[in-house]
């Protein structure tokens, strides 16, 4: 895409981003016009999702589009957005944590992550914000406060990153009462799922609890059913069986 044709208000804001992950993306588009979750793969970022939001967090809006891959997989393809939407006041985005607030934070959750509740060692912890960066910003409140982040293992933040990245109000909105009530900010207490009518359940089995997942796996396998579909029969004919009694 020639720059010629990009709004000069995209241009400015592009220009501002730092940031070798949002540079890439931006450098990329300008050049190219769009660009892919191929392509950021192929600049050595394993998680394309992280390095999009890089970008949207300091302000500068991308649109999301579905496209190929070489291997004709379908993908998505991301392309500067509505100029309307660019954000001042975002410059350098999201700053990065204290070693104090991270400690804080790991210690408020017993050292687990806070969506799948599994303990992990702190280094294998990441710290994110509650209600995504690109909504907030680092303040929800009037001061910082603990409370509004959380610890994730990497499986976690990829997922939470991949479903609000899809999420309607993410993209669209940026209304942070609908990110409160969101599973990805509060798991226990929550009324969707990126704004999906979905209710989760993280069950993991630790140390001498493997021996009953593997009892479970057998159980589903000589069913011909998936662990997640042969537990929820399990626990749909417990509950039957309850209230019958």
């Amino acid at each position: 895409m020639s720059k010629s044709k990009i709004p000069q208000k995209t241009l400015r804001k592009a220009a501002q981003i730092t940031g070798k992950r949002s540079r890439i993306v931006v450098d990329h588009i300008l050049k190219y016009g769009s660009i892919t979750t191929e392509d950021i793969e192929g600049y050595g970022y394993k998680h394309p999702p992280r390095a999009v939001r890089d970008v949207r967090e300091q302000g500068l809006p991308l649109e999301m589009f579905w496209t190929k891959s070489r291997d004709g997989k379908k993908i998505s393809g991301y392309r500067f957005g509505d100029t309307n939407k660019i954000r001042s006041g975002q410059i350098g985005g999201r700053k990065v944590f204290s070693k104090t607030l991270q400690k804080q934070v790991i210690e408020t959750y017993k050292g687990k992550c806070a969506i799948c509740n599994t303990r992990y060692e702190n280094r294998y912890l990441q710290i994110d914000h509650r209600i995504p960066y690109e909504i907030a910003g680092d303040k929800v409140s009037s001061s910082i406060s603990v409370k509004e982040y959380m610890p994730l293992c990497g499986s976690c933040n990829r997922a939470k990153s991949w479903s609000c990245e899809h999420c309607y109000n993410s993209l669209n909105d940026k209304n942070i009462d609908i990110c409160k009530t969101c599973y990805w900010s509060n798991p226990v207490e929550y009324d969707h799922i990126a704004m999906r009518e979905i209710k989760r359940l993280d069950l993991i089995w630790i140390d001498k609890e493997v021996v009953d997942y593997e009892s479970i796996s057998k159980a589903a396998k000589e069913k011909g059913e998936k662990i997640p579909d042969y537990v929820k029969q399990v626990l749909r004919k417990h509950i039957n069986s309850i209230s019958r009694d």
